[in-house]
Protein backbone atom coordinates (compact mmCIF):
# COMPACT_ATOMS: atom_id res chain seq x y z
CA UNK A 1 0.00 0.00 0.00
CA UNK A 2 1.20 3.55 -1.19
CA UNK A 3 1.73 5.46 1.41
CA UNK A 4 -0.27 9.12 1.55
CA UNK A 5 1.52 12.66 0.44
CA UNK A 6 1.10 13.59 4.31
CA UNK A 7 2.38 10.41 5.74
CA UNK A 8 5.72 11.00 3.33
CA UNK A 9 6.15 14.01 4.57
CA UNK A 10 6.11 13.43 8.28
CA UNK A 11 8.35 10.47 7.65
CA UNK A 12 11.32 12.53 5.69
CA UNK A 13 10.86 14.71 8.56
CA UNK A 14 11.89 11.83 11.22
CA UNK A 15 14.04 10.41 8.71
CA UNK A 16 15.91 13.88 8.38
CA UNK A 17 16.08 15.45 11.50
CA UNK A 18 16.32 11.70 13.97
CA UNK A 19 17.69 9.02 11.56
CA UNK A 20 20.97 11.20 9.40
CA UNK A 21 22.15 12.34 12.52
CA UNK A 22 22.15 9.10 13.96
CA UNK A 23 23.44 7.65 10.60
CA UNK A 24 26.09 10.62 10.61
CA UNK A 25 27.79 9.36 13.85
CA UNK A 26 27.32 5.74 12.66
CA UNK A 27 29.60 6.14 9.80
CA UNK A 28 31.74 8.31 11.11
CA UNK A 29 32.76 5.77 13.82
CA UNK A 30 33.18 3.01 10.78
CA UNK A 31 35.01 5.25 8.96
CA UNK A 32 37.36 6.03 11.30
CA UNK A 33 37.77 2.37 12.47
CA UNK A 34 38.82 1.51 8.45
CA UNK A 35 41.32 4.11 8.70
CA UNK A 36 42.50 3.44 11.44
CA UNK A 37 43.10 -0.41 10.22
CA UNK A 38 45.50 0.97 7.53
CA UNK A 39 47.47 2.76 9.62
CA UNK A 40 50.25 5.22 7.89
CA UNK A 41 49.56 3.87 4.14
CA UNK A 42 49.81 6.64 1.73
CA UNK A 43 46.68 6.67 0.36
CA UNK A 44 44.37 6.52 3.45
CA UNK A 45 42.77 9.94 2.72
CA UNK A 46 41.88 8.32 -0.77
CA UNK A 47 40.08 5.68 0.99
CA UNK A 48 38.65 7.86 3.54
CA UNK A 49 37.23 10.25 0.89
CA UNK A 50 36.23 7.00 -0.83
CA UNK A 51 34.18 5.54 2.68
CA UNK A 52 32.69 9.26 3.33
CA UNK A 53 31.41 9.35 -0.83
CA UNK A 54 29.86 5.86 -0.68
CA UNK A 55 28.55 5.95 2.98
CA UNK A 56 27.07 9.45 1.95
CA UNK A 57 24.86 8.32 -0.72
CA UNK A 58 23.96 4.79 -0.15
CA UNK A 59 22.05 5.97 3.18
CA UNK A 60 19.46 7.39 0.57
CA UNK A 61 18.66 4.44 -1.59
CA UNK A 62 16.04 2.74 1.28
CA UNK A 63 14.47 6.24 1.24
CA UNK A 64 13.83 7.35 -1.82
CA UNK A 65 10.37 6.25 -2.60
CA UNK A 66 9.71 8.37 0.51
CA UNK A 67 11.64 11.70 -0.31
CA UNK A 68 10.12 11.84 -4.03
CA UNK A 69 8.00 14.69 -4.96
CA UNK A 70 7.99 16.13 -0.89
CA UNK A 71 9.09 19.55 -2.26
CA UNK A 72 6.07 19.85 -4.51
CA UNK A 73 2.46 20.68 -3.08
CA UNK A 74 0.46 18.10 -1.99
CA UNK A 75 -1.39 16.42 -5.12
CA UNK A 76 -4.39 15.73 -3.72
CA UNK A 77 -5.10 19.00 -2.01
CA UNK A 78 -7.88 20.66 -4.25
CA UNK A 79 -7.17 24.10 -4.97
CA UNK A 80 -10.35 25.71 -5.82
CA UNK A 81 -9.57 29.24 -6.90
Amino acid sequence: MAMSYKARRRWSLVILLVGLPIYILVATVLATTVVGWLGQSPLVFLVQLAIYIGLGVIWILPFKSIFLGIGQADPNEDTDE
